[in-house]
């Protein structure tokens, strides 16, 4: 499972955002320079994170756009489903009826919605705000899987009630 490129590419540029535009404006063309991303991929990006109400935008001379609310309060949940559209790891794990030829006779189905609604709140879980902070990788801890202040059994936890 992999969430899409673009969806990557907007965690990348909202935190670029996050750190460099606060209250003030900045620019698709100054983000995509910082990220190396290329400009016509953050102008697209910026459409569709406009279009979902996570940057505000204003066109013209002094134009720009800013995040519409604090970065503590913008999660990577809401910018991948602003990208991807929502989160769901099977087509039978959203709410919505599938066009599964098995869905009435499937023990997997229940399954499959708990591990999605896991997922969906570890994103959840993580802001913009908390991405701009260090992963410490200096308490004995893999450096290839850091301590992340995210507690997956706990989000089991949560989800199962």
């Amino acid at each position: 499972m992999r969430m899409s490129s673009l969806a990557d590419y907007a965690v990348v540029l909202m935190s670029a955002a996050a750190r460099h535009c606060g209250g003030m404006r900045c620019n698709a063309r100054a983000l995509a320079t910082e990220t190396g991303l290329p400009l016509p991929t953050a102008q697209k990006l910026v459409s569709k994170l406009s279009a979902a109400g996570l940057i505000e935008s204003v066109r013209g001379a002094g134009g720009g756009f800013r995040l519409s609310r604090p970065p503590a309060a913008i999660t990577l949940a809401d910018i991948v489903e602003a990208v991807d559209g929502p989160i769901e790891i099977t087509v039978c794990a959203g709410d919505h009826a599938s066009d599964c030829a098995m869905e009435g006779s499937c023990h997997v189905r229940p399954h499959w919605q708990i591990v999605n609604r896991i997922i969906r709140a570890a994103l959840s879980g993580v802001t913009l705000a908390s991405l701009g902070q260090h992963v410490p990788t200096s308490l004995g801890l893999d450096p290839e899987r850091p301590e992340h202040p995210l507690d997956l059994k706990k989000v089991g936890e949560r989800t199962s009630t």
